[in-house]
């Protein structure tokens, strides 16, 4: 019996290298819990409180991504309403997210798709402008996403125990918003 090899080889990560991402990110959380009891009444508090208020703010400023790209690319909705919901669940999940539950920038149906963004978005200091092309919007989000769940792990080292292990499950999260986003992109 002979062992053919696939005729085209697949591009990108594969599932078994994310769930192995994520698998590690979370052994990584778990291994950094262990003395930080005793540094947490001596100031570490205001420090995780940091981290989670920042984490917080980096979904909602992804979300308001989202928000951009759903205004500018209508089409995209059924990709990007499911994973904007996630981004919605993690600010809330680091104490954020009241401004982020409903969508800033609602499409409208005399919108074209070639609009880069809302004018009170970029007049906000809001998020970059989408571009004019489906694919490449896609593409900007997957890097956005990809940017923050590497940030995320990096900060998970310097964070104590359950917000450590929250940062790894949602950079882990981030990393697949990211794959599927690449994937769509294609």
């Amino acid at each position: 019996m002979s062992f053919s090899l696939p005729s085209r080889a697949p591009s990108g990560p594969r599932r078994r290298t994310l769930l192995a991402g994520a698998a590690g990110l979370g052994l990584l959380a778990g291994c950094s819990s262990g003395g930080e009891g005793s540094d947490a009444a001596g100031g570490s508090p205001s420090a995780a409180e940091k981290t989670r208020a920042g984490a917080a703010r980096d979904s909602e400023a992804l979300v308001e991504r989202y928000d951009a790209v759903l205004a500018a690319h209508p089409d995209l909705t059924g990709l990007l309403t499911p994973l904007r919901a996630e981004a919605v669940r993690h600010a809330e999940a680091f104490g954020g997210g009241k401004r982020a539950r409903k969508p800033s920038v609602s499409p409208s149906p005399s919108q074209s798709p070639s609009a880069s963004v809302s004018p009170s978005a970029s007049a906000s200091g809001g998020p970059d402008p989408v571009p004019a092309e489906p694919k490449a919007a896609l593409a900007g989000l997957a890097a956005a996403e990809r940017k923050l769940a590497d940030r995320r792990g990096k900060a998970l080292l310097e964070a104590p125990g359950e917000l450590a292990r929250l940062l790894a499950s949602v950079a882990a999260a981030g990393a697949g918003h990211a794959y599927m986003l690449t994937e769509g992109a294609k």
